[in-house]
């Protein structure tokens, strides 16, 4: 039953292609992070944040997909479609201010610790997206599920 269940997973093309979406889009944060800083780090791999945004790339090729498959009229693509505009907003919209506010807190917290007062505990400060960064994973989205048609 588990077996038939990993099978039909491996069979959706659509849930594939979104997944391999999401994961170039991943690796190319990786090599854009080793040419800028001249360094890996496995966190850019796993991590939020950079160019282009994950987010968007795996929800623009899934709703992509769902429109190449189904038809651009059909209930599917606009369910996907819909999620994807949720899922870019937030990534570069709540996700961005939280990010900036953690840069804030940290900058804060830093002050107090030299004084000696706090113990220093930093925050993720690249959480979100910047408008160009979700546009760069929207069109790498939908170019990976135009490909995978």
């Amino acid at each position: 039953m588990i077996k038939e269940v990993f099978t039909q997973i491996a069979q959706n093309k659509i849930f594939m292609t979104t997944i391999s979406a999401w994961l170039i889009a991943q690796a190319i944060k990786v090599i854009i992070g080793v040419i800028s800083q001249r360094k890996f780090d496995f966190r850019w791999f796993i991590g939020t944040g950079g160019m282009p945004s994950s987010h968007a790339t795996g929800a623009s090729c899934l709703a992509a997909a769902m429109g190449f498959e189904y038809g651009f009229n059909s209930p599917y693509f606009a369910l996907a479609a819909s999620f994807a505009i949720v899922v870019m907003f937030d990534a570069q919209g709540v996700r961005r201010a939280t990010g900036k506010q953690a840069r804030i807190l940290n900058k804060i917290t830093e002050d107090i610790y030299w004084k000696g007062k706090v113990p220093e505990g930093r925050l993720r400060e690249l959480i979100g997206h910047t408008p160009v960064e979700v546009i760069g994973g929207f069109l790498l989205g939908v170019f990976i599920a135009f490909l995978a048609r």
